[in-house]
């Protein structure tokens, strides 16, 4: 995580300098770890967006609960993107090559990850993947 610093009455997270509210030292101590989790950024690598272990009130907000389930046992195919994909992985690790690249995006349990329409790759499953996503 992201370190934290006290500017004016504001804390501000150096990695993505988002303003978040001031706990003082005195109050519960819990309140700013709950400010901290709910701040987290997503990343992008090689076009796709990963956001790791995002607050509850995003996959809400996401309505991610409702998505239809997908599911694979480990294994490597290649895919193409029809559309824009964003998926909740609940189970499973995979490493995800673009077509061209040398490069991969690995994506594990935890992880809100947006994939951009047109793209292809490989998946590779290396532990089995159950997900939420949805298309669009």
């Amino acid at each position: 995580m992201a370190s934290l610093c006290v500017n004016n009455s504001f804390l501000l997270n150096r990695q993505t300098t988002h303003k978040l509210p001031f706990v003082p030292a005195t109050r519960n101590r819990r309140r700013l770890v709950t400010i901290a989790a709910e701040s987290s950024m997503a990343t992008d690598k090689l076009g796709v967006k990963i956001e790791k272990n995002p607050p509850e009130s995003t996959l809400t907000r996401l309505g991610v609960r409702n998505w239809p389930k997908w599911s694979c046992s480990p294994s490597k195919f290649p895919w193409t993107y029809s559309d824009k994909e964003t998926c909740y992985l609940l189970e499973g690790k995979v490493k995800v090559t673009p077509a061209g690249s040398k490069e991969s995006v690995e994506i594990g349990a935890g992880d809100l990850v947006e994939f951009p329409k047109g793209m292809s790759c490989t998946w590779d499953v290396s532990v089995g993947v159950d997900k939420h996503y949805n298309f669009g």
